[in-house]
């Protein structure tokens, strides 16, 4: 019985693994970029002030 040599830095292969790699997610998604979601709560705040302030100037 001969033993296999593994270079350094090499992971060995594993006895009866059936895993494989997983796909890797493209970037994109609509909850990876929130500057969207802060411009829209930021564009109702200044929206709501607006009236507001439009309200007390008597406009």
């Amino acid at each position: 019985m001969s033993t296999s040599r593994v270079p350094p830095g090499e992971t060995p292969p594993a006895e009866g693994s059936t895993a494989s790699a997983h796909r890797e997610r493209a970037d994109g998604g609509l909850w990876e970029h929130p500057g969207v979601f802060v411009f829209l709560i930021m564009a109702g705040a200044l929206m709501v002030a607006g009236f507001f302030i439009a309200r007390i100037w008597g406009l």
